[in-house]
């Protein structure tokens, strides 16, 4: 287990898939969490962060930090906020549609997924440091998955928390080009950056942390490989993810109102165009697609999670 090689101040509460993990730093001047969880979820997230305060002795949590705003990473933001009065941090780029609170623009509206509203108070500038906890951060651009994630790096301990630019075995749906957007050449710019840090241990936004870094970078590159080299992949992918994201939710749904959240979900449109298929074909290929893979099984007229 790798958990022995985090230095005193962070640890890692390793959620499932529908919560990305939370990273809790903590120290005499500081105390934060990275990434917050899924809005379902957010009452367990207030649970492991009131846990460790008192673990730990701690007052409060009065820093919040977003990777990105994908909603399984910062659902539990508002929730957060409300229980602390914690400051919230979120990539530059974002500040204007979380400012006017645009859903379509944070992609809530495009994945089909949801996020309570939130107010941010300060930005995360790439090539800026930031301190969690007793250590000082670098803020590094990681696009590829999410055009405005950030990933952070630790240099005296050699600890990237990599959200999804990097897991154990491959990385996050290259959402931007199932809408036409460049992903795949930002995923590959992203992984040389990573390459070129020195790096014992890696904290992803899914997933255990890992130490075997040159592993998972020679795993997501054969991934990018195979995707890039045919973006039907990479659509194919991101439509089954997305349903079984939102599987994972309901856990079980009336084939109908399956069908009718599919059509109503932007992202699953622009995939349907990408493949060709009228929203009739997709709409019965994507549910059998995530029951053939194994993800999910249909009894009756209802589709069911298979964890």
């Amino acid at each position: 287990m790798t958990a022995h090689l985090l230095p005193p101040g962070i640890e890692v509460f390793e959620r499932g898939w529908l919560s990305a993990n939370n990273i809790f730093h903590f120290g005499d001047g500081d105390v934060s969490l990275v990434d917050s969880g899924y809005c379902a979820h957010q009452k367990m997230t207030l649970d492991l962060v009131n846990s460790a305060l008192k673990k730990h002795h701690l007052i409060t949590l009065n820093k919040l930090v977003n990777t990105h705003l994908h909603s399984d990473h910062c659902g539990g933001n508002a929730a957060l906020a409300e229980a602390f009065d914690c400051e919230v941090y979120i990539p530059a780029a974002e500040a204007l549609a979380v400012k006017n609170w645009d859903s379509a623009l944070l992609s809530y509206d495009n994945l089909g997924q949801e996020c309570p509203q939130f107010l941010h108070h300060q930005v995360l500038v790439p090539g800026e440091e930031i301190l969690l906890g007793r250590y000082l951060w670098k803020i590094l651009a990681a696009p590829g998955h999410d055009p405005h994630s950030v990933m952070l790096y630790q240099a005296d301990h050699r600890i990237l928390i990599s959200a999804d630019a990097l897991w154990e075995e491959g990385f996050g749906v290259i959402f931007p080009e199932l809408w036409g957007e460049a992903g795949f050449e930002e995923v590959a710019q992203t992984l040389d950056l990573i390459e070129t840090l020195p790096i014992d241990l890696v904290i992803p936004g899914h997933g255990a942390p890992f130490s075997d870094i040159t592993k998972s970078l020679a795993t997501a590159r054969s991934r990018l490989d195979y995707l890039a080299s045919d973006p039907d992949r990479n659509a194919r992918h991101g439509a089954k993810v997305l349903l079984k994201y939102r599987l994972l939710e309901w856990r079980s749904r009336d084939i109908k109102d399956v069908n009718d959240w599919i059509i109503n979900t932007p992202a699953l449109i622009s995939t349907a165009k990408l493949l060709n298929m009228s929203m009739d074909e997709f709409t019965q290929w994507l549910p059998k697609s995530l029951v053939k893979s194994g993800a999910a099984k249909l009894e009756g007229n209802f589709l069911l999670d298979l964890a």
